[in-house]
């Protein structure tokens, strides 16, 4: 083999090797994306649950007999519905 093509063969792999790292690095790319997607889905769980056992906690202490306390847990599930909805418009 001739020095040229000695380095015709080398450039070729570093070629390869590039093509192969850009596919690599395209992929990482995309599972960060959905990751990154996964953990606002979930912190955004998170606070609504937080937010709606706080109202159930919130519902018990308020209310007194077991009829109070369901008729505050659907106004205050009313409201979480409503500030949940109002958060999903201003996301769009």
């Amino acid at each position: 083999m001739t020095e040229l093509e000695t380095l015709e063969s080398s450039l070729n792999a570093l070629l390869s090797r590039y093509s192969s790292l850009q596919a690599d690095y395209q992929a990482l790319q995309e599972e960060n994306e959905r990751q990154r997607q996964e953990i606002m889905r979930t912190h955004s769980d998170f606070v609504t649950l937080t937010a709606q056992y706080n109202a159930l906690r919130v519902a018990k202490s308020l209310s007194e007999t077991p009829e109070q306390q369901e008729a505050a847990k659907r106004r205050l599930s009313n409201i979480i519905a409503q500030v949940d909805r109002a958060l999903e418009i201003l996301k769009q």
